[in-house]
């Protein structure tokens, strides 16, 4: 395929079509929750409704209990189903380059200057920008459900706007599946964060999810 016969923005409906998304008969799902970071561990219990609010039990303190719920909800948000009609109507997408690392793309309208890049019908690079930051995700591997796919290692970093440079610490993200219940339902039973502190020391959080069942 010549550069001049890449249609980016079916190249990339085709693989935003390919990302694993959950029924809109999902109701949410409960379970057990284990937070550590270096040698402190914090165990409790959650609950993730249709609405995809969380609250989480028997954990006092509300840094845990935030970062828990926050975790949570961001894998959530992106298991919902949205038309890509319904998202990039008002978006054009205009080829950067094509490399060995995928398809790069622009886009143009009303997401203007948010940038794509695909590859093997997956997204592996999103630049997006999101309540005034822009957020940087380079995925590394995804996980194939057998009814589209997830991503399984990536880092996440921000951007400022103005200076376009790195804001935030870059983050490590290792994520492991499990199918529950009759539905094909696939959930997150892992996420270990790595990232360099302050001190330039590597600190790694872990997120365990287990005991876990949906909501009727």
């Amino acid at each position: 395929m010549t550069l001049t016969e890449i249609n980016c923005k079916e190249l990339f409906k085709k693989a935003y079509e390919k990302r694993y998304t959950w029924s809109t008969e999902f109701n949410g799902y409960q379970g057990k929750c284990i937070f550590s970071v270096n040698k402190d561990s914090y165990k409790g219990d959650f609950v993730l409704g249709k609405d995809f609010k969380t609250e989480i039990q028997n954990i006092d303190d509300p840094k845990i209990v935030k970062s828990i719920s926050s975790q949570l909800f961001e894998v959530s948000i992106h298991r919902v189903k949205r038309e890509f009609e319904e998202i990039h109507s008002k978006n054009n997408f205009n080829l950067i380059k094509d490399s060995e690392s995928g398809i790069e793309m622009i886009v143009s309208g009303k997401s203007e200057g948010d940038k794509y890049r695909v590859k093997n019908n997956c997204i592996n690079m999103v630049y997006r920008k999101i309540h005034g930051i822009i957020i940087e995700i380079f995925v590394q591997e995804f996980f194939d459900t057998g009814n589209g796919f997830l991503s399984k290692k990536y880092t996440s970093q921000q951007i400022d706007p103005n200076t376009l440079k790195a804001n935030s610490l870059k983050l490590e993200y290792e994520d492991r599946f499990i199918n529950i219940g009759s539905q094909d339902i696939w959930i997150l039973n892992s996420r270990s964060i790595k990232y360099l502190n302050k001190n330039q020391e590597e600190e790694i959080q872990k997120f365990i999810f287990e005991d876990l069942s949906l909501l009727g």
